[in-house]
Formats: C-alpha cells, structure tokens, sequence
C-alpha cells in the first residue's frame, strides 16, 4: 500500500481566512484534535508566515513566539512546521528562534521562478538538524520545465521534497498531470501538491497529483484557508483510503478534528463565490480576497474587475499595495468615460 504524507496546513493557511486572529485557546484544542488523529506534521503560524505580521499583510493576534510554543506543547507526535518567505523571515531575526521555540519543520516557500532566494535558509535549516521542504508559489504562472529547474535549484541547497502550490486555484487536472510529472521523473527527492478551491477542483487536482507520484499532499481541515479554501483534508483522507493509500491518520478521529474547526475556529466555511471563481481564472493569490473586497466596497467598484486586472498585471503575494493602485485607476477609467 503506498503511503502519501498529508501536510496540515490549517493553522496557517486558514489564518488567512480569519485576517490571523488566531487565539491561544483555538491553537491549543486543534493541536489535540489533530495530533490525536495522527496528522503527521502541521503548519501554524500568520498566513504568510514566521515573520510576516504587519500592516501590510495583517497583524497577527499573537506573536510568532506564542504560537509555535503553545502548540508544541500540546503536540506529543505531530511534527511542528512554519511556512517560510525569505524577505518576511530572516534567519538570524526569525529562523533561528523558531528552532529554540521548538519547530520541527521549514516550508521553505518563494515565488515560483526565485528559488534562488530559498538557499540560505534551506541550508541553514539542514545545518541545524531541520527537516527541510522547498515551495514554489503561484506555479500556475510557469512552464513545467521552468518549475523543474527551480526544483532542481531546491533540491541542490538540501530541500527534502519540493511542493508545488497552486497558490491561486488556477489548475485544472491535466495542468497538475503535466507539472508533477516532470518533477517526479527528474527529482530525487519527494514531490508535493498544495490545491487551493477557487475552481472547485482541490480535491481532483490533489488526486491526479497523487496519481502522478506525488508523496506529500496539503490539505486544511473543511478547507480552512485562503479565499475558497484549501483541498478539504477529511475528505483527502477519506479518498484516499477509499483508493487503497495509506496515510496513517484515522479517518473518525480526522473528522472529530474537523467539527472542533468548525465550531471554535472557523467564522465561515470557506465556499465557492463569484470573487474566488474570478480570482482563479485571472490567477490572482487567493488571499487577495478580503483585500480586494474592502478596497472594492470603498471605491464603489466591482471585485470582479480588480481582480481581473491584477492577473493581467501578474501580481503575486506580498503585492497587496496594487490592489489600491489598481483600484484608483479603474475608478479614474470609469470617470473619464462618464465625462465623455
């Protein structure tokens, strides 16, 4: 039976979906919940990562600090992993401090064609004993071949795995059959999959990446996540088991995990709406979501349209500030033709 690791990003990528308000109770009976049913390792931290609260992309209710030490203390066999973004997280400020607090895991994450970004803190990580994956983001916006030199850049500085994120929701099945292919034929290290729901297809495209060799999987408990939502991780296990793979994590003690999600994390269950539809077939971050929504709002303007445009500009994370430049231009556009 071969087993496929499933990558628990709920804590992290779920932030996203509850502008990181995360609170020391809720990180504490998740961590139990998920540790009970055998969720191998778990992402926690702000959205975008150790080191990235601000003004700029969210505050964080609590400090890096408090929720990575909380939640190692409450996880007896669950490893503790953080997402990393080289220019949020640096080693000396981020890295190294999260090892003391006790991490066990770095998702080592960039843009999907700046993997030269990932080196220093891959390697520092390996130095330290660290278990060490490389991301590449936003890979809907790059060939297949342009992702394998990149992985192979990962996997060079040390990475253990190599992930590919459809950050946006873009994919569609064949687009995960022809990217995760050529990685599984040319890497000697494993290759994962991290869906987003923008399309309704998280949980096809995250098989057809497991159908493809693909080891590691992400998923999120309901789909707790940014704009639609991440693959539903009860229903990945769930799947899964029913097509005979093995990912050590108990299917009743899973969905227990996900009713408490529900009841003491999530505000909304993350669902399939006009602005994540949009935001996937323009290929924009899905965390733009709630960004996009307020600056619409304030500016009398549809979502829709600002979303459109940013995927014609190929706006990535981190570029959260073109979202009101976008939206005073189309509010501009619209003026000089009413005057006409």
């Amino acid at each position: 039976m071969k087993k496929i690791h499933i990558h628990d990003v709920s804590l992290r990528d779920g932030s996203h979906a509850i502008s990181h308000q995360l609170s020391k109770e809720q990180i504490i009976s998740y961590c139990i919940a998920a540790n009970n049913a055998g969720i191998a390792t778990m992402e926690v931290g702000h959205g975008n990562g150790i080191g990235a609260s601000s003004i700029q992309v969210g505050i964080s209710k609590l400090t890096d600090e408090e929720m990575l030490t909380i939640a190692k203390r409450n996880l007896t066999t669950t490893k503790l992993a953080i997402h990393v973004m080289p220019g949020f997280a640096t080693i000396n400020k981020d890295l190294k401090k999260a090892f003391d607090w006790g991490v066990d895991l770095v998702r080592v994450a960039c843009h999907c064609t700046e993997a030269d970004i990932t080196e220093k803190h891959i390697s520092f990580a390996r130095e330290r004993g660290k278990e060490a994956i490389g991301a590449l983001m936003m890979t809907h916006m790059a060939s297949k071949e342009t992702l394998l030199e990149e992985a192979l850049k990962m996997q060079s500085y040390g990475a253990e795995g190599v992930v590919l994120y459809d950050s946006a929701g873009a994919y569609l099945p064949r687009d995960v059959k022809d990217k995760i292919n050529i990685l599984v034929a040319n890497l000697n290290i494993p290759v994962g999959f991290h869906a987003h729901n923008n399309l309704g297809l998280a949980i096809a495209n995250s098989l057809a990446a497991v159908e493809c060799g693909a080891q590691i999987i992400d998923g999120a408990m309901r789909g707790f996540g940014a704009g639609a939502g991440n693959a539903q991780l009860e229903v990945l296990v769930a799947v899964l088991q029913k097509l005979e793979y093995e990912t050590g994590i108990s299917l009743y003690k899973v969905m227990d995990a996900a009713e408490i999600t529900q009841e003491k994390i999530i505000q909304e269950i993350p669902t399939i709406n006009n602005i994540s539809i949009i935001s996937g077939l323009s290929g924009v971050f899905s965390g733009f979501a709630k960004h996009v929504a307020r600056i619409a709002k304030e500016n009398e303007l549809d979502p829709r349209d600002i979303f459109i445009e940013l995927g014609k500009r190929k706006v990535v994370a981190g570029q959260e500030d073109l979202i009101v430049e976008v939206a005073i231009e189309l509010k501009k556009n619209i003026s000089t033709t009413k005057s006409k």
